[in-house]
């Protein structure tokens, strides 16, 4: 098959998701199309209207297909509590586990020398003035959900330096994360144990 291919360019597109090679992909492919009209058509409608829907919610950075996101826009969430996490697919993980009711701020990465990613390129200034209270109810706590590698214990001191200035605690999780883990891979229950046991950085 060449690249004008249709099926050859649905298999090259789906190799690119995270955990699928050629090989999977052409699987993956296969199975989507044995079935179009209740697979292959309403995966294609679905994947056409988040991609025309598709917003960054201006106050947490979350992907969703409203701004302000659903948890932004929750009444019953409590916003005197902010939890700070790398990327969505990290907000997503701490929704499963169903022990966090507060708001998020999702930084957007972590600081990197090697990889030339510094405090600019990542949005703690809008949690700074999140914190600082610019239109929003006072914030009680921040939780630093960072994952627990070299990358993330660096950004999550900045981010403590950033709120030194600030009266609000700022906490980290603690028991349960292993260091060089990551939130997207924990079960439900290493998260909860985790976020229950947070403690104050300093």
């Amino acid at each position: 098959m060449n690249d004008a291919n249709p099926l050859q360019k649905l298999i090259a597109q789906l190799a690119r998701l995270p955990g699928l090679g050629p090989r999977s992909a052409r699987r993956v492919a296969l199975s989507l199309m044995k079935k179009p009209e209740v697979t292959l058509r309403p995966l294609a409608e679905a994947l056409i209207a988040v991609a025309d829907g598709m917003k960054r919610c201006a106050s947490c950075g979350n992907l969703d297909v409203q701004d302000p996101c659903p948890v932004c826009a929750d009444p019953k969430r409590d916003r005197g509590m902010i939890c700070v996490i790398e990327d969505v697919g990290d907000l997503w993980a701490m929704e499963r586990s169903g022990a966090y009711q507060g708001l998020y701020h999702v930084l957007g990465g972590t600081l990197s020398a090697l990889e030339g990613v510094g405090p600019s390129q990542l949005r703690i200034a809008p949690l700074v003035r999140r914190v600082a209270g610019s239109g929003g109810a006072p914030v009680r706590e921040v939780i630093l959900a960072l994952n627990a590698t070299l990358e993330g214990q660096t950004t999550a001191h900045y981010v403590a330096e950033q709120l030194a200035a600030y009266p609000v605690a700022v906490t980290r999780l603690a028991h349960g994360l292993p260091v060089g883990g990551e939130l997207d891979y924990l079960d439900d229950g290493t998260l909860t144990a985790a976020l229950t046991a947070r403690q104050k950085t300093g």
